[in-house]
């Protein structure tokens, strides 16, 4: 086998996120992007020593777990969500299966075993979404084109591709509104004869259509970004908006500009069009205030399951100094805070920590405090010293220069809640070499039809012998 072979193979399991192995010729080729027991055909385009990679060209043969019809007009081209076909029983089992590998393997590596050789620790399974369908609160769109000098198209990237852009127009995993907005915006845009920004060129005007919606109030922060090449006034556009049909309400239409090379939603500069600049979104009986940058977790129903699930591993904060690293907009940090001593939350997003400000006081909690700043910096400045910590980092995990002066704290507990399974699984063997131990650990799966899922993991300090 060499670079450049063309070849057929069926995938057998499934590693984390979605590297599917295939078997040929005593060899195990990596191809991503499919569904245990398709029969696909693949190129193969990287090779390392042993190690090959392959990406997939066409699925001729359909999984035995593909037992549902897809159920919207662009699957399995857009690279949204790669499961629905699979019953969601089975996405389930797969995630589960490919968690409890991971960590048990760092189990093993660090030699927390039973008297079995087995790994020794409590896994409580996983625990699925309220709500299959239509449970993302936020959704970032792009411009493109489908195909090379193509129409203008607004939607997501086709799967496995970093440029190509598929229109979408009735996507599953958002509530309807959004669909029907992201076809008012592109319509407006096509009339207008934007260009898309090239990201290649580092030219062209339309970048990304960033809608957020609260799935208890409804309300809808709609969020245009753009680069500066040209000025435009958006009055009509947002005129537009307010007229359309939909089960919830628009309450902000804003303009971004985002002049950044990479191709990240972020802003340069924001400009109210109407309305305002954020929402309100309940969960666990707490109010919350989100903006367009804020960190709220994607699936509002789903935060429902993984806080409380979080909350049973934390137990009793009575009395307590409780740090809330990575804290977003003070989510957790507010479930904790009415029997704790304290609460000091720790964020680098400015504006969510503003917004983590004003959400405890919308809910009345006055012992809570918010720092903005990179943790690695921060914990070096806190004067307090917690008896209890929790840990919700981004998806890379902690950063390893962090990881030591948390372990250093000594705490005797510690939650460390995950977006991605590999990065806990690397820092589960930092703590396994620190004198701390997996107590126990459970899947939530907030990300239907995805490859990704949440993990929750209660620490605890080893007694010493």
């Amino acid at each position: 086998m060499k670079k450049g072979d063309i070849l057929e193979g069926v995938i057998g399991k499934i590693d984390f996120p979605n590297k599917g192995k295939i078997c040929l010729e005593d060899h195990v080729i990596t191809v991503k992007n499919g569904i245990p027991g398709q029969k696909v055909r693949f190129v193969i385009n990287k090779k390392r020593g042993g190690r090959m990679e392959g990406r997939l060209l066409d699925v001729l043969e359909k999984s035995p777990l593909e037992m549902r019809n897809p159920v919207c007009s662009v699957f399995p081209e857009c690279g949204g969500c790669m499961y629905q076909t699979m019953p969601y029983e089975e996405q389930l089992k797969m995630k589960s299966t490919q968690v409890r590998e991971l960590i048990e393997a760092a189990l093993v590596e660090g030699r927390q075993l039973d008297a079995e050789g087995k790994p020794d620790y409590i896994f409580d399974g996983i625990k699925g979404s309220p709500q299959e369908f239509g449970y993302r609160n936020k959704m970032e769109f792009s411009f493109g084109d489908e195909y090379k000098d193509g129409p203008l198209a607004l939607g997501l990237h086709k799967k496995g591709s970093t440029y190509d852009v598929v229109n979408i127009t009735d996507c599953q995993l958002v509530h309807e509104d959004f669909n029907r907005i992201v076809k008012a915006v592109l319509e407006y845009c096509k009339e207008q004869g934007f260009s898309y920004y090239h990201k290649v060129r580092h030219e062209g005007f339309l970048r990304h259509l960033l809608v957020r919606r609260a799935q208890t109030t409804g309300e809808i922060l709609v969020n245009l970004v753009t680069t500066g090449e040209q000025d435009h006034d958006w009055t009509a556009l947002g005129q537009r908006l307010k007229t359309l049909e939909l089960e919830g309400k628009i309450v902000g239409f804003l303009h971004i500009r985002n002049d950044s090379l990479a191709d990240v939603v972020r802003s340069d500069e924001t400009t109210v069009i109407w309305g305002q600049d954020y929402f309100y979104e309940t969960i666990l009986s707490l109010k919350f205030k989100i903006s367009p940058f804020s960190f709220f977790q994607t699936n509002s129903q789903g935060a429902e399951v993984l806080y409380g699930t979080a909350r049973d591993y934390i137990g009793s904060t009575k009395n307590m100094t409780v740090f809330d690293l990575y804290s977003g907009t003070g989510t957790i940090a507010q479930m904790v805070a009415p029997i704790a001593k304290k609460v000091i939350g720790v964020e680098i997003v400015e504006e969510a920590v503003e917004a983590a400000k004003e959400n405890a006081a919308l809910n009345g909690l006055h012992n809570c405090e918010f720092i903005a700043g990179d943790v690695l910096k921060v914990i070096d400045e806190i004067e307090e010293k917690p008896d209890f910590i929790i840990l919700d980092p981004p998806r890379d995990g902690i950063h390893p220069k962090a990881l030591p002066k948390i372990i250093e704290y000594g705490v005797d507990r510690m939650v460390y809640i995950s977006c991605k399974p590999t990065s806990l699984a690397r820092d589960i063997r930092v703590f396994l070499e620190n004198g701390y131990r997996v107590e126990r650990l459970t899947c939530v799966d907030m990300f239907c039809e995805t490859v990704h899922v949440e993990t929750v993991c209660l620490l605890s300090k080893k007694c010493p012998i």
